[in-house]
Order: C-alpha cells, then structure tokens, then sequence
C-alpha cells in the first residue's frame, strides 16, 4: 500500500522503537512457554525415576527363595507369575505421558488412595492375647441371701448355678402367671408375626385415618408404690360408738354399709368427698357380730354375738324381718356365716365342726356338714359349686355344695391354728391365715390335687394373728390384716407377691385395729373398719370406677 500523497513518511528512529515495543510484548510468552517446558521435562523425569525404583523393587521380590516361591504359588495359584511378568512389563515401559492438568489431578487422587489404603492396611483380626478358663466355667449363686431364699426348695440347694437359678425363676414366673405368657413364648410370636404380616398395611391404613389420643395407661397394676389418696371415712357423718365390725360395699349401687357393737347397720353414699348418710337401723339389745349384703343387694343378714337368732333387713320394703330359730340347727350362738356368690346358699358356722347350709330365699335348713376338730372359717368358690372350710388344726377341707361330700383335705403348711381364708374372685388363688401371722397363698390346683401342697408365697409381714384376708376383684391385691396390732394392715401385689410399700402410710397412725376390710365391685375404693368406730376409706387411683 503506498502512502498517501503528501504524507510524511516514518524515519528509521520510528522503526526502531516500534520494533522494541514488539520484542517487549512477546518476551513473557517465551518466558511461559521455556517454564512449562523445564516443568514438563522434570514432571517425565520424576516419573522415569519412579518407574525405576518400582522396578528394582520388583525385581527384588522376584528374588524370592524356591519355598517363598512354592507357598505363593500354593496360596495365589501359578497366575501369580504371569500377573507379576505383565505388571513388570508396564513398570518397565514407563507411565503413558500426560498433560499438566491430567497430572495434577492424578497426583491429588493418587495421594488420597494412598492413604486410604494405608487406613486400610492398620485394621487386621487379632487373635486373642490369651483364654480365661474361668469365663467358661459356671459362675455358682449364693442363694442364702435374703432376696433369694425363697427360690430354694429344700436346704441342699444353698449354692446353684446361673443356669439353674436363670431356670428357677421361669418356673416361678410361669407358676404365678398361670402358664407362659404371649409374648414370651418365641414359637407362637414367630406364627402370629408370619399370619399377621398381611394384615399389617390393613392395620397401618386403618390407624391413619383415625385421630385421637392412642396413648393410655397400662391395664396391669404395677408393683412397689400403690397410687392411692385418703378419702373422709365412709361413715363420716355418723361413727359408731364402739368397735366397727363389718364394712361392706354394695354390689351394684354407689353405696356402703357399716355395722357393729353399737346395734346399729348404716348405709352411706360414696362419693369420696362428704359421703352422705342414706339410712340407719336400730336394733335393740343386739351388738352386731357380723353383716353382710344379699347378692342382688335388696337385703342385709345380721348375727350378733351371743344370740341364736338374726335379722334380715329387707331395704326394699323397709322392714327388719327376725329369724328366731332354724329348725334342725341346734346352735348356741350364731355368729359366723358366709353368701354363696350366686345367691342360692347361706352357711353358718356353727360349733365342734358342724356347717349348716341353709337356703338363702327360705332360710331353712339344706344339710349339714362335719369337720374334724372344730371349724374357724369358711368361703365359697365363685361358682358357688365348692366349700373351703378352715378348721382350727390347720386343716383345709373342701366340699362340693351339690352332694355336700368332702371332696379333698389338705395341711396348711406351717400353721399351728387356722384363723380366716379366703378365695380369689377368678377361683386362682386361696389365700389361708394362721394364728402365728403368716398367710400362706396357694393355687386352686395345687389344693385339689395334694395333701400337702406348697404354697406359692409365705407372706410373713405380720407379727399377729392374721385374722382378715380378703381378694380385690381383679385379683391383683391381697389385703391381709389382724385385729391384734395396730396398723396391721398391707396390701399384697399379685403376681408379683410383693408388698405395697407406700400402705399403711409410715409413722402416721390412722388404721388402729383393723376389725374389718372390702374393696368396691370394681377396685376403686378400699376402706378399713376399726376398733374406734371408723370407716376409714381410700382411693385407688388405678382403677377408673366405683
């Protein structure tokens, strides 16, 4: 292109100086481009050299003797050294070359392999540094001790093994739960769990579509602390003057009655707040010995303490009918009787042995019974088909109503004279009192079955003469007591024959002689009757109802 006319043209100064301008901008790309190289040439040699020192290493380990040799190729197999040959080969030829990018992030990954692998590498199985013999061997228990004596069975069995004592207590766990439970038993959870795995997403989606509160208390009674609070006395609003015989709750009314040595039965309203009065009777020159409610509760059966006759009062109608004298029972007192739980019976308990069963709608005279030595007490079964009656030499005797023949007879283990018995609501358990304070407890089968049977549980917390044993309706409590200590009074857990620890309250006198003790039909209320004409009456908080 030539210039323009008249334009003045460069001078060889300006050349020059344009040319140092040009040779200054491309100095710094050289520079760039002789570091890369130098970096990439000591890059190759790095590796070179690596791959040399992993060669000599190879080489090394292919030096190995004939028995290294002989074990490699026993343990790897013979394409060990085909392996070996081929990886020496790729040593020996050198790494493919790679960019500066490409070696940088392989160097990264490489580092981090390496110590993974190292990590790797520490954690090995250890044998141990050595055996304890005595981990193997049984560990022996001392069963002396307070808290396992009563799992022997006999004095040999001082010292038992784990295993031993491991099976003791399934035994008596199974003993008082009445076989295995559900969810102990392996073999039918493992058949439920197969059966019940279809119906799970039936039962997941029916749970979804409901709302509500879907936690609540456990239906069992717990051990160790009885959640209870005092009420006022039952009879608040009029106490007896005098000892308080007999407390009984109504079977299907809100209602309790108490009788005793001032001539009087009264009823009262239970609310746990004033308990108001209903009604009382009067009847002259008659101290209550015992009273007790008819089954349907329409009437109340009276004995007193040195009379041959009783009364019936029908609250029905309001009158106070008097039993003079029942023909063919020739008694000189008639104090002690029980009701059969379905209704039809009433025994008394008469003197040197004699049972009298008398129809309760008559209140004639059925048949008569005879225990050796003379009869202390007696209850029916709750089917109303059997009789206990406990005699005064310790001796249990069971009778079938219908034939009125004695079925059975067993010893009351231990007992030098029989005080009181009694027979749980769900006909499990028979629990016996004896003049020396222990109350033994058994299962119906056991006394069916034996002469001598064993009790499930001795319960020795009283130091008297236990005189009052009496079943909750659930059979979850055991209420033992006697007349002859103040504050002699506790309430067993059962399965777990433990003693409530929080009853009678520590160091607070308020029960004095227990004469008399009930629970409510359905284990919400529980009252004492005592010496000092009260009704005392507590609040299980555990049961929901009356």
């Amino acid at each position: 292109m030539q210039p323009a006319a008249g334009a003045p043209r460069p001078g060889p100064a300006a050349k020059k100086k344009k040319m140092k301008k040009t040779a200054k901008q491309l100095r710094p790309r050289a520079e760039e481009e002789v570091a890369a190289a130098a970096a990439e040439r000591a890059a190759a040699k790095q590796a070179a050299e690596e791959a040399a020192r992993r060669a000599r290493h190879l080489k090394e380990l292919c030096r190995a003797s004939g028995a290294e040799r002989e074990l490699e190729e026993l343990v790897f197999g013979d394409s060990l050294n085909v392996e070996e040959e081929e990886l020496l080969q790729q040593c020996l030829a050198g790494p493919p070359r790679l960019k500066a990018t490409e070696r940088k992030s392989f160097q990264k990954e490489s580092s981090d392999s390496e110590v993974e692998n190292e990590a790797k590498g520490k954690v090995f199985s250890k044998k141990p540094a050595w055996v304890d013999e005595d981990d193997e061997a049984e560990e022996n228990v001392d069963m002396t001790h307070r808290y396992r004596k009563d799992f022997m069975k006999s004095d040999a069995e001082k010292i038992l093994t784990k295993k031993k004592l491991k099976r003791r207590l399934e035994e008596q766990f199974q003993r008082a739960m009445g076989g295995v439970p559900a969810w102990a038993d392996l073999e039918n959870r493992k058949k439920s769990k197969r059966t019940a795995s279809d119906s799970d997403s039936d039962e997941d989606d029916d749970l979804l579509c409901r709302t509500g509160n879907f936690i609540s208390n456990s239906e069992s009674l717990p051990r160790g602390i009885l959640k209870m609070s005092i009420c006022l006395p039952a009879n608040q609003e009029r106490f007896a003057n005098g000892k308080l015989a007999t407390v009984q709750f109504h079977p299907s009314a809100q209602v309790v009655m108490t009788a005793g040595h001032d001539r009087s039965v009264s009823l009262f309203q239970v609310d746990g707040i004033k308990n108001p009065r209903i009604q009382s009777i009067y009847l002259e020159s008659f101290p209550i010995y015992k009273a007790c409610f008819s089954v349907d509760g329409e009437q109340v059966i009276a004995t007193g303490t040195h009379h041959k006759m009783f009364f019936v009062y029908d609250m029905m109608s309001g009158s106070i009918i008097p039993i003079q004298k029942v023909r063919g029972v020739e008694e000189r007192f008639l104090r002690n009787f029980e009701v059969s739980p379905d209704g039809s019976f009433m025994l008394l308990t008469g003197t040197s042995g004699y049972l009298h069963l008398l129809s309760m709608k008559t209140k004639e005279l059925i048949s008569t019974m005879k225990v050796n030595g003379r009869c202390t007490a007696s209850a029916f079964t709750p089917d109303s088909s059997k009789i206990y009656s406990y005699s005064k030499e310790g001796e249990v005797f069971i009778w079938d109503v219908r034939s009125r023949k004695c079925l059975h007879k067993f010893e009351d283990e231990g007992s030098l004279e029989g005080k009181c018995i009694a027979v749980s609501k769900n006909n499990q358990y028979v629990a016996c009192g004896s003049a020396s304070g222990v109350v033994n407890l058994y299962t119906t089968d056991a006394c069916l079955k034996e002469n001598h049977p064993k009790p499930v549980k001795a319960i020795m917390n009283l130091v008297t003469s236990a005189t009052c044993v009496t079943f909750n309706p659930t059979t979850e409590i055991l209420a033992v007591a006697s007349c002859e200590a103040d504050e002699a009074v506790k309430l067993v857990h059962i399965p777990s024959y433990t003693v409530f620890s929080n009853f009678p309250v520590f160091r607070r006198k308020q029960i004095y002689l227990a004469q008399s003790m009930d629970f409510s039909p359905r284990s919400g209320f529980f009252s004492v009757a005592n010496n000092k004409g009260k009704a005392l009456l507590f609040r299980l908080k555990h049961y929901s109802d009356f």
